[in-house]
């Protein structure tokens, strides 16, 4: 089978940052005080609890109160010294914050889950006092990186597959795959949910169950169900790459800020 050589798009290299760091860009400039009138839905996603989008389920259900009453009016215009509520909490920008975690297995990729079980907050708990969410997600039994922020609009940019958001894994398989299923996997599979197309994939050691795949596709589960599809089954996924960011100095199970160089990049 024909080894092909994985070189990933062009990575950048990340700098060690445990401290949070004072982004000094005009663009990364976040207003921490309300100085003129905002759109209800951006106020929300600057105070940190979700990407405009979501802030717009919140007003549609009814779930946000500004000044004591409850506003379900899309394009409600916030004024300076008002007031807004949800679930209780009262919302304030905040400045933007972007934690990378090198997640390890045993952990879900939600803020919180009603059967107790780990979730990733628990390891970026004391990261920030700023309220952060996981980009997207890893499955419970997937390792690697995973990145939180309080920035609704990357958010966005970051989970939309327009954007060709990057992102690499590491597969290790139960078997050897063949150079069909390895040719089948170049050329586009089609799955229950449509046609999927990689960007990029290669054998990565000798006997041929350890692969490098690239995707952009924000599927689902889509890198397993790739092979699952084909009669592999994953025995270990990683996520080495998300948008140029790698693994480079984050020990499984840590976590580090964004360097302002990285964020000006991913976003």
């Amino acid at each position: 089978m024909t080894n092909k050589n994985f070189k990933p798009k062009k990575k950048r290299s990340n700098t060690k940052v445990s401290k949070k760091p004072e982004y000094k860009h005009k663009s990364l400039q976040q207003p921490t005080e309300q100085t003129e009138a905002t759109r209800l839905n951006k106020y929300i996603a600057n105070s940190g609890v979700c990407s405009r989008r979501e802030a717009d389920k919140l007003i549609e259900k009814g779930e946000i109160t500004v000044d004591g009453k409850v506003v379900k009016e899309m394009g409600y215009q916030v004024q300076p010294g008002q007031v807004v509520l949800h679930e209780k909490n009262v919302l304030k920008p905040e400045k933007q914050v972007y934690v990378l975690l090198n997640k390890p297995k045993g952990f879900i990729s939600t803020t919180s889950d009603p059967e107790g079980r780990k979730t990733v907050m628990d390891l970026v708990a004391k990261a920030c006092p700023e309220q952060i969410f996981p980009v997207g997600r890893l499955d419970r039994g997937t390792t690697g990186l995973l990145l939180f922020t309080n920035d609704g609009q990357l958010s966005k940019k970051l989970t939309q597959p327009k954007h060709q958001i990057k992102k690499i894994y590491q597969v290790s398989l139960n078997k050897p795959i063949t150079q069909s299923d390895f040719n089948q996997i170049l050329e586009g599979l089609t799955l229950e949910d449509g046609k999927v197309t990689v960007d990029d994939l290669a054998i990565v050691d000798g006997d041929n169950t350890t692969l490098g795949i690239e995707i952009h596709l924000g599927k689902n589960r889509i890198v397993r169900r790739i092979f699952e599809h084909l009669g592999y089954t994953v025995e270990k996924l990683d996520r080495v790459v998300y948008g140029g960011l790698t693994k480079k100095d984050l020990p499984r199970g840590k976590w580090r800020f964004l360097t302002e160089k990285e964020v000006l990049w991913i976003k």
